[in-house]
């Protein structure tokens, strides 16, 4: 029998528990995920952490950083637009995207949302139908109310497409993800094989050493990923990107010495991701300095 607070977390999943309180939500949602009630008031784990943020951490300048629209004049003021992928279109429905003035390869996002995508590498293959039908549904949800991740609440539901980017090898790009504290990058995630039933992820210290553990997708050990030439100038950038911040993952692309932004992640897998040894929530946990906030949320 399917214990009722999965059923609960299904629920909240699909958006049919909007009118339940966010500490309330993130509660019921926790113990259905964990098994462990969530302690708010001497939250110790990573996981743990990342749901006292979602409650008592707003900073309203953190729905311009989700955005991934507005997170442009952002990002151009903090490190420069050097660093930003092109920007090829912005529009409020799906219908209104002018696919004929886009070029032959190109990447189709919401602006409002976490992880819906639309890839094109060949314009005469591509299905605009099928394109514009994922995409209209995405932007009639709204992302906040599945995690109470509250940034995307307010994010105007918009269209963006950007220029599409491979590698030097013609291969899909390295997915760096810098996870920072306080402004101090701790640790680095290395994502590949990401569009396949392969996808793997080695973690490294930002001196480039690995580290044996995973975080959701399992390490390969056996993979040896190169060290970016421009792992310095990397750094610069998530500590410039995260400054001030508890807790935030800046996601950066590397082709040969370029360096490409792709988003900020305030909550790493909504607080509810898996780390093997299990210990390494308790050690991440330990790094987030949880601020002197009033709390406002109920």
């Amino acid at each position: 029998m399917t214990h009722p607070l999965m059923i609960i977390s299904a629920m909240n999943y699909y958006g049919l528990l909007k009118w339940l309180p966010d500490k309330t939500l993130l509660e019921i949602d926790f113990k259905a995920r964990h098994g462990k009630k969530l302690d708010l008031d001497n939250p110790v784990t990573y996981n743990e952490k990342l749901q006292w943020l979602k409650l008592y951490d707003r900073d309203p300048v953190y729905s311009q950083m989700v955005d991934k629209y507005e997170v442009y004049q952002y990002v151009s003021k903090k490190i420069g637009k050097k660093y930003l992928i092109p920007l090829l279109g912005v529009w409020d429905s799906a219908d209104d995207i002018e696919f004929d003035k886009l070029p032959d390869q190109f990447v189709l996002k919401p602006t409002h949302d976490s992880g819906c995508c639309v890839i094109c590498t060949d314009k005469e293959t591509f299905s605009r139908n099928k394109a514009i039908k994922k995409l209209n549904a995405a932007l009639h949800r709204n992302y906040y109310y599945s995690g109470r991740e509250w940034p995307y609440k307010d994010v105007k539901p918009r269209v963006i497409a950007q220029k599409y980017i491979v590698d030097e090898s013609g291969y899909e790009l390295k997915d760096y993800k810098i996870f920072c504290f306080d402004g101090v990058p701790k640790l680095i995630h290395v994502d590949f094989n990401r569009f396949t039933d392969n996808h793997q992820r080695n973690i490294y210290t930002p001196s480039w050493e690995y580290v044996p553990m995973s975080i959701l997708y399992p390490t390969s050990p056996e993979t040896k990923v190169e060290k970016p030439v421009v792992l310095k100038e990397m750094l610069t950038i998530a500590k410039n990107l995260s400054a001030g911040i508890p807790h935030v993952r800046v996601d950066l692309y590397v082709v040969g010495e370029k360096i490409y932004f792709g988003e900020l992640t305030f909550y790493h897998d909504s607080g509810h991701t898996t780390f093997n040894p299990p210990e390494w929530d308790e050690t991440m946990g330990s790094w987030i300095r949880l601020p002197g906030k009033v709390r406002t949320a109920n």
